[in-house]
């Protein structure tokens, strides 16, 4: 078995003059939650248009399950664009019985599949609403199990939680949740990096149409960690301006509410600060390393990327 659901390496996209797509190369695992990222204009569309098969890429290859990328491998693929595409008009499950057979599924199984969904999802009273009367949250639902119905192999999400309420959202987290344990390999697309850090193992980060930023999440943030620490004593500990002069660290941060927040320089180790603080008779109560959130990462290899140009 391939090792990776998709792969990509070279790809390249113009639209006329502009090139949307410069060279992005990454490999998304088998099985996974995978996050792609990139500010407004990156390429990030464009790049999911060519997975997806709206549109060719002028060059580079593309791999779907370990084989060239084919219109075929479209019915092993689920794609929610944050833009999403229902018609208006169309009742709830006729919609969703047109779409399953779009996707390769028969009546039987579309509709079979359609039962479970709207148990799952409480709206089996709305099975012949049209669209154009639910609320924007049921309709996020309609859209995701439009998505998920033919059960593809890759399932890609562009902005899954945009515009549900905390209930819903927490639904739809779950269902995603399931599915990545059942085995889809789940390509995940948002500009909220809280969700990533949440969700994905490993991401790419797309600017100006070329991948900047690739790899595991836990060992970008340790390539990102900037050796912040934050170390939070008892109350009644003595805490002089003697004794945070005498700190063995390179930059005292923030000194607030029992907390100190510093950085060491490198090759400067924690445990001369622990052992310090402890000749010194504070009591500590909390001591650990602070690693960059994905926002700072993010704002940090965009940055990065403009100030090489």
């Amino acid at each position: 078995m391939q090792p990776y659901m998709l792969s990509l390496a070279g790809v390249a996209k113009a639209y006329q003059s502009f090139q949307a797509v410069r060279e992005v190369s990454f490999d998304v695992p088998r099985g996974s939650i995978f996050g792609i990222l990139g500010p407004n204009g990156a390429g990030k569309t464009s790049t999911i248009r060519i997975i997806t098969c709206i549109t060719r890429a002028d060059a580079g290859t593309v791999l779907f399950d370990g084989q060239p990328l084919n219109i075929r491998h479209t019915e092993r693929i689920g794609y929610m664009p944050e833009e999403r595409g229902l018609y208006k008009k169309m009742g709830v499950e006729e919609q969703l019985l047109y779409l399953g057979q779009l996707r390769g599924m028969s009546y039987k199984q579309a509709k079979a599949e359609i039962e479970i969904w709207f148990k799952k999802f409480d709206i089996d009273s709305w099975r012949k609403k049209p669209i154009e009367d639910l609320s924007k949250g049921m309709q996020q639902k309609v859209q995701f199990i439009s998505t998920v119905l033919h059960k593809p192999d890759l399932l890609i999400l562009d902005e899954p939680f945009s515009g549900l309420d905390p209930v819903n959202a927490t639904l739809i987290q779950e269902e995603i949740e399931l599915l990545k344990k059942n085995g889809t390999t789940i390509l995940f697309s948002t500009h909220r990096m809280e969700q990533i850090e949440q969700f994905c193992e490993h991401i790419v980060l797309i600017n100006k149409g070329c991948d900047v930023l690739k790899g595991e999440v836990k060992a970008i943030k340790q390539q990102y960690k900037e050796l912040h620490f934050e170390l939070s004593y008892a109350s009644s500990a003595p805490v002089s301006a003697d004794f945070l002069a005498n700190l063995p660290v390179s930059q005292i941060l923030v000194h607030e509410n029992n907390t100190i927040r510093f950085q060491l320089a490198n090759g400067e180790e924690s445990n001369a600060l622990l052992q310090y603080c402890i000749a010194a008779g504070l009591m500590i109560s909390s001591f650990r390393e602070i690693l960059p959130t994905f926002n700072e990462i993010f704002i940090r290899a965009v940055q990065g990327g403009m100030n090489n140009e």
